[in-house]
């Protein structure tokens, strides 16, 4: 178990950043308990209760229990005050023990502050205090300085300060990238199976509220609260009675009974048999009905109805479950919520789901050549392109982007941007260096770590993809061209990083489609053309299959996947096509 404490004088806001820090860490799937030293002489209970009088009679320890909680009351009498490490002890295993008070126990604490206190700060005289959360501007002192209303950035501090965010985090096995012995060429499917068997979630969980949920991947399993609907009612507006009573007859002539079934408004009687009542659309059917005539088939006189024959049993009446039942699995642990997978869970009674956290995928540019956008006009310099692509891919399938920023060839700063990153991020994408030649750092600095797997993959373009760890974080090298970089995102890194974020294995969506372009193609490696549709349905691609042709992505709607072996293709030849929308681009 985790421990740290709030501290601070009285009426400095610790038991509000308290029960904040409580809500904060249970949303995210954490078991939190608290410990609080109150101020002395302050009983735990009203006089004249049974467990008062229990230790009035000279009861040492009483214990109160019922079905919500357990309370247990230990009489001190002449014995020491007990230490926190005593009190921690008796505690149930947990993963975060919050502390409050306590100012003179040896574990770490932030201090909570308030100006209209007047009191002078605990922290330059107290040096397990690591920080201070305070309410106004504080005079210089060496310790990080905190808004008290903070809680997110206080519960960072925490996080960090107590190793949990690296203590949660779950590792890949180190050889996870590894691939059989002796293989040169992989292709792409062989590839793509590789990491499907290999990665798995390395998220950690969290529990939010389900109208929050939207683009959230679940980490268990969703069962029904209740059944949809929870009773029998009406799917239209008309007349309800049993079908059983029904007289005989070509036309249907049948009393009414007063009052009427409205949904939120339920009819608390019985109706007799023969006989129909009102009842709206939604309304729980009745005790005595099980079928509805529409109103629009009826004519009514007085508080007599009537309608033609030939109306089947349980017409117009939606059966109790007939949608789900309660305890039913409504989604899968993977499932990426919708909005309307979101109506679902709602309408089912869940108020809270759990899902992962966001994968934190950070990207890292590498590069002397390279240059932010607008920067220089020197020729020699190319714009980064390919760091906001890949953000921006994060950020659009649902994960936390991490800019990573710029890193230059010299490999002590790379080095010290990569444990960087390792602390940051739960994924890196790297792009350039993942080569072999002299320059690509990034390489290098991978295999010296030990881990570096250097796939040589049989497609065009993005041959070079370099998979590793640093510090236990996965790292996927894709090639600096930005044409390739986006071609290996969307086949490899898309896939892989859905799993890592605790999702299902994305396939790629395609379609047959006839082409509207000439090519011949060579055996042994899968190809990749930039494409898009034309008004008559047909596939054409772009002008030229050059990868430094960055204009190409933009003007594209697809690509045309060409399978490993040779084929010639001709105006008309059907050919795999991949939608950008298809990869969630559009």
């Amino acid at each position: 178990m985790k421990v740290f404490g709030i501290t601070g004088w009285k009426n400095s806001g610790k038991t509000g950043l308290m029960e904040r820090l409580v809500a904060h860490f249970t949303a995210k799937g954490l078991r939190v308990s608290t410990l609080k030293h109150t101020h002395h002489g302050v009983d735990l209970e009203r006089p004249g209760t049974d467990t008062h009088r229990h230790r009035e009679a000279g009861a040492q320890e009483v214990v109160l229990a019922s079905s919500a909680r357990v309370s247990i009351l230990h009489e001190l009498r002449d014995t020491d005050e007990p230490r926190l490490a005593d009190l921690i002890a008796r505690l149930a295993p947990c993963d975060l023990v919050l502390v409050e008070g306590f100012k003179s126990a040896p574990h770490p604490k932030i201090e909570a502050h308030r100006a209209t206190t007047g009191e002078p700060l605990l922290a330059p005289h107290n040096q397990t205090v690591l920080a201070v959360a305070s309410d106004c501007p504080l005079p210089d002192i060496d310790l990080p300085i905190f808004d008290l209303d903070d809680t997110a950035s206080i519960a960072a501090f925490i996080e960090n300060a107590t190793d949990m965010a690296s203590r949660s985090k779950t590792k890949l096995a180190n050889d996870c990238f590894a691939l059989p012995p002796g293989v040169i060429w992989t292709p792409v499917d062989e590839a793509l199976s590789t990491l499907r068997k290999r990665l798995k979630p390395i998220a950690g969980t969290e529990r939010i509220p389900v109208a929050d949920a939207s683009d959230r991947i679940l980490a268990a399993d969703h069962v029904a609260a209740r059944s949809n609907p929870p009773g029998a009612n009406a799917a239209v507006d008309g007349y309800a009675f049993a079908y059983e009573g029904l007289p005989a007859g070509d036309i249907v002539h049948m009393p009414l009974v007063k009052g009427r079934a409205a949904a939120g408004a339920p009819f608390s009687g019985n109706v007799p048999l023969g006989q129909a009542i009102r009842i709206l659309t939604g309304a729980l059917l009745p005790d005595g009905v099980d079928t509805v005539v529409m109103q629009e088939d009826v004519q009514i006189d007085g508080s007599r109805l009537s309608f033609p024959a030939g109306l089947k049993p349980g017409a117009n009446a939606r059966a109790a479950g007939e949608d789900m039942v309660a305890g039913q699995r409504a989604l899968p642990a993977g499932h990426k919520m919708r909005a309307p997978d979101v109506a679902l869970l709602s309408a089912l009674g869940l108020s809270d789901t759990v899902v992962h956290t966001r994968l934190r995928v950070g990207v890292m540019s590498t590069g002397d050549e390279l240059a932010e956008p607008g920067t220089t006009l020197d020729a020699a310099r190319t714009y980064d392109a390919n760091r906001p692509m890949l953000l921006s891919l994060a950020k659009r399938w649902g994960y936390t982007p991490v800019d990573l920023g710029h890193v230059a060839d010299d490999r002590d700063t790379l080095r010290r941007a990569l444990d960087d990153a390792a602390k940051t991020a739960d994924v890196i994408l790297t792009s350039g260096g993942a080569s072999a030649g002299d320059e690509d750092h990034v390489s290098a600095l991978l295999a010296e770590a030990g881990s570096l797997h250097h796939w040589r993959v049989a497609i065009k373009p993005g041959r070079p993809l370099a998979l590793a760890q640093w510090n236990g974080t996965p790292v996927f090298g894709l090639p600096g061209n930005p044409v390739a970089a986006l071609v290996t995102t969307l086949i490899f890194a898309r896939p892989a990083l859905s799993l890592l974020a605790g999702g299902n294995w994305l396939e790629r969506q395609s379609f047959q489609l006839p082409a509207a372009f000439s090519k011949t193609k060579k055996a042994g490696r899968r190809e990749y053309l930039r494409a898009r549709l034309t008004e008559d349905g047909h596939v054409e691609v772009f002008k030229s299959e050059g990868s430094g042709r960055i204009s190409s992505l933009s003007w594209a709607t697809g690509l045309v996947e060409l399978p490993d072996d040779a084929l010639d293709i001709t105006p008309g030849t059907l050919v795999r096509f991949l939608p950008y929308s298809g990869f969630d681009l559009a």
